[in-house]
């Protein structure tokens, strides 16, 4: 029986392995956001700052493995059995959540998901408890209850506050500073980098000295102790510090601040949410400890009493840990996609929103535009002008786009200012708080207070920030639910169930990094046409390559539709409709890219603009005819609706094979770029649409008469008028190309 639970304490070891990969992956984004998305130093001096501030802090989170023992329920109630089932649970759930997570690319709290699955997992025990025992009628007698409504309200305020705060005093400092604060910078730049780094100083000792496993006691009292004395110091000394760096050595304050409060934040991860990953295996180590100091007795009898005690925690799990993180940091495309998340919706520039609009996002919008109308005539003209001037990013938008920055140095020190004193000040109060929710929120308040959320974005990033903010509560239900049921089912099933669930948690694992992967290899792709569209060449190109490539597709999505409409094959039907409406979202994305496009040309480039903006809206138009084919015929066959009539499908034959004609005389022009072959196009477009219309005739006589039905009538004029439009559009492509690469030539010569 020991060897059974020596396996389930090495179980528990590897889950936190991985626990702490898919952990970093998430929680990367509350201490990388900042310096990433304003560019204050090359990736890789960010990420060794970080790396630093990592190991750092995983040497003072020795305090806060309590949570993992006796933080949410009792250890004292449990045996020791049931205890190696609690946190076998807890492990498992984590890793599946947190990958999840990973791989949708959404930020969500390491600390919320560990506490709930501990909460999950003990009432799940508990209630197995209470009915298998008369003397308890009660899981309260088992369950911490008032730090479970604690953590739960910490989440509501530290959303709501840190949104609120991280909005003030970002529009306060930019109302001080503007955009262009280079030259105020000269005069204030001191006291800004006073308060800076004496906020940032004091979060690094409140949130390290607490926790620290190398700091002797009478050290942390005495720096408790004079906490304001340090306080002081520290500012008067960073004023004249920075100052004189601004003033004599020419330093960048604000990369300098951006830097310090990023191995803060960095620290303040690992010190406090490195017990969600390594505090339960921890745990787990001390209770197999207390079970083999009592030889000869039943795992199911003896209780853990010895979790209840006080929490010594070795340093070299400390510094592995943190090595394993700083690795993961380093290695880890998920933690890409979690910072890119978080900066997408906090950019000060227009682009590609990843997130749709909602009904509930439009109101917000609604309400604040009549808000902010009602206090601008309430304020006077001069007030209004004043402010105007302050927020004007025109300029600096324009140096943001050619730099690739998201928002400037300024956002980004305040960011992580606000960050740093919220989360001292309620780490000082014992209130339980989020490192994640407390960032992302402040991230999401100072933009908004910088105008970054305009009317042509606002509704997109409410919709991904309301998303984002849902996933967080969706976490706490889910942790608990999850855990709650895996916890019954290895209660149940014990040796079979462990294995069963290990199995899933690794098939999960592997199945959701070659789906992130694969999202990964066409972003970046995506990302590598965007950055080649910069001259009339390039532009050029690449319409050429996406119009053959499209064509191409049209022939083969076109003859899928028909041939699934042959044999009434719903699962060939739903596949081409699956197939095209990808293109059509694709070809949406490039629709909706054309200002920035179009904004990275040169002034000569306006015709080539001309071009790209042409070709796009029939690239668009082509997309929207195979969708108007596709989705009427899924339907018609998902019904059960009668097929095709033999001379229907007669018809269909001569139209798909002069289509296939004229697609293949279109792959050819574009591929040879010579245009010899546009009088034979134009006449096998003429062919297609006289086939076309006998078609139609022949289709209307076939009603008159009564030999066909109605949905079968409206489904086959339907396609008769769709392919009528596609190669329409077609050849207009064909010729926009053609006039483009004419006006080309001329140019050039």
């Amino acid at each position: 029986m020991e060897t059974f639970f020596i396996v389930l304490v090495g179980i528990l070891f590897l889950l936190a392995i991985s626990d702490l990969v898919v952990g970093v992956s998430n929680d990367a984004v509350n201490f990388l956001n900042s310096a990433i998305g304003a560019k204050v130093a090359p990736f890789r001096v960010i990420m060794i700052i970080a790396a630093i501030g990592v190991l750092v802090g995983a040497t003072f989170s020795g305090g806060m493995m309590e949570v993992a023992r006796k933080g949410i329920f009792h250890p004292e109630f449990f045996t020791f059995q049931e205890i190696m089932f609690l946190f076998l649970a807890v492990m498992i759930t984590d890793v599946i959540l947190l990958d999840v997570y990973n791989t949708l690319g959404l930020p969500t709290s390491t600390t919320v998901s560990i506490v709930f699955e501990l909460l999950g997992a003990a009432v799940g025990l508990s209630l197995l408890k209470v009915m298998h025992s008369p003397e308890i009628t009660s899981i309260s007698h088992y369950i911490n209850s008032d730090k479970a409504l604690q953590i739960i309200f910490g989440i509501l305020l530290s959303v709501v506050v840190a949104f609120a705060i991280g909005a003030l005093v970002q529009y306060i400092t930019r109302l001080i500073f503007s955009f262009n604060f280079e030259r105020k910078l000269k005069y204030l730049g001191g006291i800004f980098g006073g308060i800076a780094i004496t906020a940032i100083t004091y979060f690094i000792l409140i949130k390290g000295v607490k926790g620290a496993t190398f700091m002797n006691e009478a050290t942390k009292e005495y720096i408790t102790s004079n906490a304001l004395t340090i306080i002081g110091a520290s500012f008067v000394f960073w004023t004249i510090i920075t100052q004189l760096l601004h003033s004599l050595f020419k330093v960048d304050i604000l990369k300098f601040i951006v830097l310090i409060g990023t191995f803060a934040l960095a620290m303040a991860f690992a010190g406090n949410d490195l017990v969600n990953f390594i505090g339960v295996p921890l745990a787990g180590l001390a209770s197999f400890k207390a079970f083999i100091a009592a030889p000869g007795q039943d795992a199911t009898q003896v209780m853990m009493d010895a979790l209840a005690g006080p929490v010594k925690t070795s340093t070299i799990f400390l510094v592995g840990a943190g090595i394993i993180m700083v690795i993961t940091l380093w290695t880890s495309k998920k933690a890409r996609s979690v910072v890119n998340t978080s900066i997408d919706l906090s950019r000060q520039n227009e682009g590609t929103e990843r997130f749709g609009s909602s009904g509930f996002s439009r109101v917000i919008v609604r309400r604040a535009i009549v808000f902010g109308n009602t206090v601008k005539n309430v304020l006077p003209s001069t007030t209004r002008k004043y402010i105007n001037q302050q927020f004007d990013a025109s300029k600096a938008n324009e140096e943001n786009d050619k730099s690739g920055v998201s928002f400037d140095k300024i956002r980004a020190a305040v960011n992580l200012i606000v960050a740093s004193i919220l989360i001292s000040f309620a780490t000082s109060l014992k209130l339980p708080l989020s490192t994640t929710y407390v960032t992302f929120m402040v991230a999401m308040g100072t933009s908004l207070a910088d105008r970054a959320w305009g009317r042509e974005s606002a509704v997109y990033r409410i919709t991904g920030v309301l998303s984002v903010i849902g996933g967080w509560f969706l976490t706490a239900l889910s942790a608990f639910t999850v855990a709650f049921i895996v916890v019954n089912f290895i209660s149940w099933g014990e040796v079979y169930a462990i294995a069963v669930m290990v199995i899933i948690a690794i098939t999960m694992i592997i199945r959701t990094h070659k789906i992130h992967n694969k999202r990964t290899e066409a972003s970046e792709k995506k990302k590598q046409k965007e950055l080649a569209l910069v001259d009339n060449a390039s532009v050029m190109k690449s319409c050429s390559v996406k119009t053959k490539e499209i064509v191409e597709s049209i022939n083969q999505n076109y003859r899928e539709i028909i041939n699934a409409l042959y044999k009434e094959d719903r699962k060939n039907a739903k596949s081409a409709l699956k197939s095209i409406r990808q293109l059509n979202k694709d070809l949406k994305e490039e629709q909706n890219n054309l200002g920035t496009t179009i904004v990275k040309l040169q002034e000569e480039g306006a015709e080539t603009s001309h071009y790209y903006v042409q070709a796009i809206g029939y690239l668009r138009e082509i997309g929207h005819c195979l969708h108007y084919m596709a989705e009427p015929s899924f339907d018609h066959i998902d019904n059960m609706h009668k097929g095709l009539s033999d001379a229907q499908k007669e018809e269909l034959d001569k139209i798909q094979k002069l289509l296939y004609e004229l697609l293949n005389l279109a792959s050819e022009i574009i591929q040879e770029n010579t245009f010899v072959k546009i009088d034979n196009l134009i006449e096998t477009q003429n062919k297609l649409l006289s086939q076309l219309k006998q078609a139609r005739k022949d289709q209307i006589k076939r009603i008159k008469h009564k030999d066909t039905g109605k949905k079968n009538s409206m489904l086959y004029l339907n396609i008769l008028q769709e392919t009528k439009n596609l190669s329409l559009f077609s050849v207009n492509l064909i010729k926009a190309h053609r006039d483009f690469v004419i006006y080309n030539d001329s140019e050039h010569f």
